[in-house]
């Protein structure tokens, strides 16, 4: 009970590279426990990177970080660079969040279940429906918006998509921080509709048919374009004059003939 009041303030959690749901344990997440709330994590290590396997081992993060600044004023080179070595996968996954741990993620997590997902010191409610997994949408500048509820969790770069209350994919244009006024509003409605005009030319700026073709078809149809191109600039080519005309006084264009009825004595000035 001790615990409770904390609560309002945040929670002492310390992740363990070793698994989704493991903790160091503290007071406060025995709250979980009592709860039966599961609580997830998605920072592992890649097993393929032997190394930073080695390094990281079974601590958790404050021994890791503990460890590194250990290990840097060494004077054993190996520990120096077991040092280096974790502070590289620090470094590398600060999003907290790697594609093996994702994976784990979705692997451990159950259908329909509601649990908690901690990530960079903020805890989501998550949920995962038909194999994949949702963060619960609690953004202030998503208050207004009906149709976004939940965000997907399918990578962890964070490029993701926002879902209604069924998990169905929301096409709410205005769904971004910062949306006001009513779902129904005028003014609403017509930025809206700027938002969409301004959408849709900067995808018209976009080198047109190069969606969706493979790298060999764009290769042919930028060669056809530069083709093209050198067609329409020939003929301008084809009429610029002549370097050997630049002498003549006559108002004859440079390549005109002169007419052989005249011998070509008349040419003579005495």
């Amino acid at each position: 009970m001790t615990v409770l009041p904390k609560l309002a303030t945040g929670l002492d959690v310390n992740v363990r590279f070793t698994g989704v749901s493991d903790f160091e344990y503290t007071p406060e997440c025995s709250v979980f426990d009592l709860l039966g709330i599961p609580l997830y994590h998605g920072w592992l290590v890649d097993p393929q990177s032997p190394e930073a396997a080695s390094a990281v081992g079974k601590l958790s993060y404050n021994q890791l970080v503990e460890k590194i600044i250990t290990c840097k004023h060494s004077s054993d080179p190996n520990l120096v660079t077991e040092g280096l070595i974790a502070e590289q996968f620090l470094e590398t996954t600060a999003a907290q969040l790697t594609y093996h741990g994702l994976c784990e993620l979705t692997a451990a997590a159950k259908e329909g279940e509601l649990s908690v997902f901690f990530r960079n010191n903020h805890f989501s409610t998550m949920t995962k429906h038909k194999s994949h997994l949702y963060l619960l949408v609690t953004d202030q500048g998503f208050l207004q918006e009906e149709q976004v509820v939940w965000e997907s969790l399918h990578n962890v770069d964070g490029d993701s998509c926002f879902c209604d209350s069924d998990f169905h994919l929301s096409h709410s244009l205005g769904k971004g921080p910062g949306a006001e006024g009513g779902s129904d509003s005028p003014e609403k409605q017509l930025q809206v509709d700027q938002d969409y005009l301004i959408a849709l030319f900067l995808q018209q700026q976009q080198p047109q048919g190069t969606l969706g073709l493979s790298d060999l078809e764009l290769a042919q149809q930028l060669q056809q374009e530069e083709y093209q191109q050198r067609q329409a600039v020939q003929p301008v080519q084809t009429r610029a004059p002549s370097p050997q005309g630049r002498g003549t006084t006559s108002g004859r264009p440079a390549g005109e003939r002169r007419p052989r009825s005249k011998p070509e004595s008349d040419c003579i000035l005495l």
